[in-house]
């Protein structure tokens, strides 16, 4: 749901930052433009079960592997087209992360992820979460996948191509999450 606010026109990274506390309840974007986008309906019960098996399958090989750390659903980062967006998952990498100064881990960070995924939930309009994913990779997120349960696949944005990954066929974290493999039809049950 787009918010205008006619009298302010574009709200400062600080006051959007203000209006994101004031508010912890919403899920509140702004895209580059400067509307704000807010989403005020609640995740359905399965689509948060398989955002969260998914944010534990990352987790378990992050885990392993050490090489990053790991963002929910609740994340926000500003990109560098002024806009401010929250992928379900995000992943950035070990030295990037430790570059950033304590103040800016804890707020919302000018901080592009190394990757991201978004999954269409049943209230999600497919058009507007692949215009979502190109400005994620417009902006510099090195991999991204676009999940969709209904479709039973999962879109691979990577290098200025987009792959369609039936969930039965193995995913893979291509030079960004390295030796990261996930069957989606293995962890994602209804």
């Amino acid at each position: 749901m787009p918010l205008n606010i006619p009298s302010i026109g574009k709200f400062s990274d600080e006051e959007l930052i203000s209006l994101c506390l004031a508010n912890p309840d919403l899920n509140i974007e702004r895209d580059e433009k400067g509307q704000i986008l807010i989403n005020m309906s609640p995740t359905y019960a399965l689509t948060s079960s398989f955002n969260s098996l998914i944010l534990i399958e990352l987790g378990l090989w992050n885990r392993k592997k050490k090489t990053g750390t790991i963002f929910e659903s609740n994340s926000a980062f500003f990109l560098p087209d002024s806009s401010m967006k929250g992928p379900d998952v995000a992943w950035i990498s070990k030295g990037r992360w430790q570059n950033l100064s304590l103040k800016e881990k804890k707020s919302i960070p000018k901080l592009v992820p190394d990757f991201i995924i978004e999954l269409q939930s049943e209230t999600d309009n497919q058009a507007e979460l692949k215009q979502k994913m190109e400005k994620w990779m417009e902006n510099g997120v090195k991999l991204a996948w676009l999940v969709s349960p209904q479709s039973q696949e999962t879109m691979v944005y990577f290098e200025n191509t987009i792959e369609s990954v039936p969930f039965k066929n193995k995913l893979d974290g291509k030079n960004v999450l390295v030796d990261l493999e996930i069957i989606m039809s293995e962890i994602l049950e209804e």
